[in-house]
């Protein structure tokens, strides 16, 4: 009888191979054969699945992404409002080892995404997205009856936004964990300013 095989368990094992070898070496380590090499296929069995590098890298983008949204939506529902905002905050802030990786993936994805319409497009959903479910949150959190279209509330998710995506950056040009201290004490400051 034939081996079953899970090809979405595959694809997902290859775009684990390409963000490690992205996180080792950048965009240009992660070739069709670097990728068919240390996924431990046989030359062309790679185009099974994903028939370009583009395609990889998107998938990649796209899982990276969806991690981010994975930690953001695994929050406890029973949280009050003030948790439940630092919690998606800090989601979206490196502050260990598995999210500082994802942000050296997106750093290089990033820059992709310049010159790719389709992986730019991703990343413009998500963070509008992103910001919309800030503003709810904010909104809450404040207890003061605000809109979450209010001025002082979308000032604050782009804020948020801003110093996620600079954190991101930064965080790859220190050891990791290095400034991890910091970002936890910008995201204390940001909850007393909320605070009501």
């Amino acid at each position: 009888m034939p081996k079953v095989i899970d090809h979405d368990q595959r694809r997902r094992e290859i775009v684990e191979v390409a963000k490690k070898l992205i996180i080792e070496g950048g965009f240009e380590a992660a070739t069709m054969r670097s990728i068919v090499t240390a996924a431990g296929f046989a030359n062309g069995a790679l185009k099974h699945y994903f028939p370009s590098k583009d395609s990889i890298i998107a998938a990649t983008f796209e899982s990276v992404l969806q991690e981010t949204a994975q930690r953001m939506s695994e929050l406890d529902p029973d949280l009050g409002p003030m948790d439940a905002l630092r919690g998606f905050v800090e989601a979206a802030i490196p502050m260990d080892a598995h999210q500082i990786a994802s942000a050296r993936v997106l750093l290089v994805l990033w820059e992709h995404s310049v010159a790719n319409p389709e992986l730019a497009r991703q990343y413009r959903d998500l963070l509008t997205r992103w910001r919309a479910e800030l503003t709810v949150r904010i909104a809450a959190a404040r207890g003061a009856g605000e809109k979450p279209d209010a001025p002082a509330i979308t000032v604050l998710a782009d804020e948020i936004v801003a110093v996620s995506i600079g954190a991101n950056v930064t965080s790859l040009m220190h050891p990791v964990g290095k400034v991890a201290a910091r970002y936890r004490a910008y995201v204390d400051g940001l909850m007393a300013r909320i605070a009501p």
